[in-house]
């Protein structure tokens, strides 16, 4: 089945060309009517010109009035020829041309009705316009009607002439349009298409040539964004180039113990100690292994959750924090794990905010002295939750990079906790920071409030 394409050159052309058919029907269905009511009163205009100039000005008794004069069908065929007709108050003819019984009837009919001093009238005659003028004026003392009229034939010309030439100009432009177009397609399509070039080299990763065009301001604000776009296509290119260092400079190490522990027990040789302590060795590495491969998949994971359907929930703060309590308490039993606004509702995805809170309490344990504290407060439109340890407070000048990918710490071990952690809180719409207290070290996570119409009935309150 065919179907048909819109391309830019052809909207182009397509919008010209409806422009150029509603000019033409605006010139066939307005310009005749419009013409035409103009002619009509420069018809009136002449008429009444002729009375004031060459009738009325005359010796008082004839008014000028040729008698009998042309004959009224003659002035059919003479331009702008304007007859006159002088009658008296019973409206019988005293001087002008005969007229037609017909025609004299109707100026009668409309004159003896007339209530102003001067009447403008038209009447068809044989296919043909008559415009007359009905004026009232003196005649042997007693008030009379001097009546003066002109036939259609001068407009009729004009207004053919007037048309014939508005087509030509209508053709002409329509032509010289269709060039317009053809020129205006050309324009706009020449930098799209370098666009489109540029595309095409970025399809196949080659975008170190930067892009820049000078000319419109359109078209300036559209390379400008394209250049934004090649920036950033070229940073996250590289972000993922480091990520695959730092990846697999993270599992070299551990990989490297395994395989020289374990071509060691197979020529007998036990690195560490007996069989049983260099396997345990093997074991450990390959467990830490495990485990940095967990944590890399799930952040490369996390990239992909905004694209999910949300799985949000109301979770009681207390819940989550007391299960990663349970969890984490044994790596160091020394350590004192506080929960406090255990009641308070949190909307999050439940899975992922446990991941959360894991990472930051694992963080605390690797620093704290005696005390974790995690903690939830609710203000007027944001829910405050705060992982705090009483371990050493970070440089300044290391706060901003704790949350880039496989920034470690003194103590850290693969630097992907906390970007796990910042990447989830964003994807929450909160924001996570740092402060350095007296005592320790705070993470402080603001949300957005539950939704009201998921909030408990206590939480109305």
């Amino acid at each position: 089945m065919f179907e048909f394409k819109w391309t830019l050159t052809k909207r182009i052309w397509l919008s010209f060309a409806l422009l150029i058919v509603m000019i033409g029907v605006i010139m066939v269905i307005v310009y005749p009517f419009s013409i035409q009511s103009a002619l009509r009163e420069d018809s009136f205009t002449t008429i009444e010109q002729e009375q004031l100039q060459n009738v009325l000005h005359q010796d008082t008794g004839d008014y000028g009035v040729d008698n009998p004069g042309p004959n009224f069908l003659d002035r059919q065929q003479a331009s702008k020829s304007v007859g006159n007709l002088l009658v008296d108050d019973d409206f019988n003819q005293l001087l002008g041309s005969t007229i037609p019984s017909s025609v004299f009837h109707q100026m009668e009919a409309r004159s003896k009705h007339q209530k102003s001093g001067v009447g403008h009238y038209e009447l068809e005659y044989r296919g043909a316009t008559l415009y007359y003028v009905v004026r009232r004026v003196q005649v042997n003392t007693e008030t009379g009607y001097l009546i003066s009229y002109m036939w259609d034939t001068y407009t009729n010309a004009l207004m053919h002439k007037l048309w014939t030439r508005l087509v030509f100009i209508f053709i002409l432009a329509g032509i010289l349009s269709l060039f317009i177009a053809f020129w205006l397609a050309r324009y706009l399509k020449r930098p799209l298409d370098i666009l489109g070039r540029r595309f095409e080299e970025i399809s196949k990763l080659n975008w170190e040539k930067p892009f820049e065009w000078k000319g419109d301001d359109e078209f300036e604000r559209l390379s400008s964004q394209f250049e934004k776009m090649r920036l950033n296509l070229m940073s996250y290119d590289e972000s993922q180039k480091m990520f695959l260092q730092q990846a697999s400079h993270e599992l070299k190490t551990p990989i490297m113990v395994v395989q020289s522990y374990a071509q060691s027990v197979k020529d007998g040789i036990y690195p560490k100690g007996g069989l049983d302590d260099s396997m345990d060795v093997i074991i450990k590495e390959a467990a830490q292994m495990e485990k940095r491969v967990r944590k890399l998949l799930y952040f490369t994971r996390v990239d992909s959750l905004r694209e999910q359907k949300s799985r949000y929930a109301l979770v009681k703060f207390g819940s989550l924090a007391n299960l990663v309590k349970q969890r984490l308490i044994t790596q160091r039993p020394d350590i004192q794990i506080h929960v406090s606004g255990e009641e308070l509702n949190i909307w999050v995805d439940p899975e992922q905010w446990q991941t959360v809170l894991e990472n930051l309490v694992e963080n605390g344990l690797r620093y704290a002295k005696q005390n974790i504290w995690m903690n939830a407060r609710q203000h007027d439109t944001e829910t405050e939750i705060t992982v705090k340890n009483d371990g050493q407070t970070i440089p300044e000048d290391q706060v901003e990079a704790l949350f880039e990918p496989f920034e470690k710490g003194n103590k850290g071990q693969f630097g992907l906790g906390l970007a796990i952690v910042k990447r989830i809180v964003h994807y929450h719409k909160g924001r996570i920071r740092v402060r350095n207290d007296r005592d320790g070290v705070a993470f402080i996570i603001s949300l957005p409030a539950p939704p009201r119409d998921e909030r408990p009935a206590d939480d109305e309150k």
